[in-house]
């Protein structure tokens, strides 16, 4: 995947200048004032940000400063581009959280130098974070990974009065289809319901985690009743739809699962919290469960 890199200064000149040196090197994007710069940074988080230190209305190290208090952004690397090569002025950009310091006139050779440096440092610190928040099994987010998603989304839905729902999903008679198959059949099994679920959450925002065993969960942000009810309907179909045989289940000829469904309204945000929403989801599946399995059953949190 090809790196990208945001370059914000005031001077256009500047920014021009800069666009050519790093030509090929990654796909670039620009912005003239601090604001725009964070608005692009949350639409589409860059690899690397080359900062000017002194613009008007807001100065670099307010928007260095404002990226690490972004969960979101707080992982991308700033390098401050500035004309003050005074020590005092590195130890403010430090001090703001950049991880390098370019004066300028900028050096060609330089500027190269420590952006690969930057864009590979970036690269492995991602590929260690993935490999810590991913599940090894299905690639879906893990349990851990999963519960931070789940308190960001609720929070950033809270600000906004926007609904958000919750999906689990269970494999139904998981240790019959392990005990008939053995072990390496329930886990191809297990990748099979991972991706049919993907699938059915298709928004960029809707997440899939495997929260341990043959048990899944679905986040599904910006979500009222009804889309997040046409969610489990799709996952429950789609897993059908695989015709996985389990002749050990009591509830189907082939492989299925069942789903609870809970969604939190905007006018209940405020008096609920992100572990309620997990205890009705798994409450709902309860209900499903008994309900005969292989089916999905929903219910909107009480505020």
């Amino acid at each position: 995947m090809t790196s990208s890199i945001l370059i914000v200064d005031d001077n256009t000149s500047m920014i021009q200048l800069m666009a050519r040196m790093l030509k090929g090197t990654a796909n670039l994007r620009f912005a003239t004032r601090g604001q725009e710069a964070l608005r692009l940074m949350r639409d589409m988080p860059p690899d690397l940000v080359l900062l000017d230190a002194e613009m008007p209305e807001m100065s670099g190290y307010q928007v260095c400063e404002a990226i690490r208090a972004d969960a979101a952004l707080s992982e991308i690397p700033v390098i401050f581009v500035t004309g003050h090569g005074e020590a005092a002025a590195e130890l403010r950009g430090l001090d703001a959280g950049a991880v390098d310091f370019i004066t300028k006139p900028v050096n060609e050779a330089l500027l190269l130098a420590r952006v690969r440096t930057q864009l590979r440092i970036k690269s492995m610190a991602d590929e260690l974070r993935r490999m810590a928040t991913t599940d090894g099994l299905t690639g879906l987010v893990n349990r851990r990974h999963f519960d931070e998603l789940m308190q960001r989304e609720w929070q950033r839905c809270a600000r906004s009065g926007a609904p958000i729902a919750l999906l689990m999903a269970d494999v139904d008679h998981f240790k019959r289809y392990n005990d008939h198959y053995g072990h390496p059949a329930g886990d191809a099994c297990l990748q099979s319901v991972a991706k049919a679920l993907e699938s059915a959450a298709r928004r960029p925002a809707d997440r899939v985690g495997r929260l341990g065993g043959e048990e899944f969960a679905v986040l599904l942000p910006d979500t009222d009743l009804s889309g997040a009810q046409g969610v489990a309907e799709h996952a429950v179909q789609l897993v059908r739809d695989l015709m996985l045989p389990h002749v050990g289940s009591l509830t189907a000829e082939h492989v299925s699962i069942s789903v609870g469904v809970a969604v939190c309204t905007p006018r209940n945000l405020m008096q609920s919290d992100a572990p309620s929403l997990y205890r009705a989801a798994d409450h709902a599946l309860y209900r499903a469960k008994a309900g005969g399995r292989n089916r999905w059953i929903s219910d909107l949190i009480e505020g």
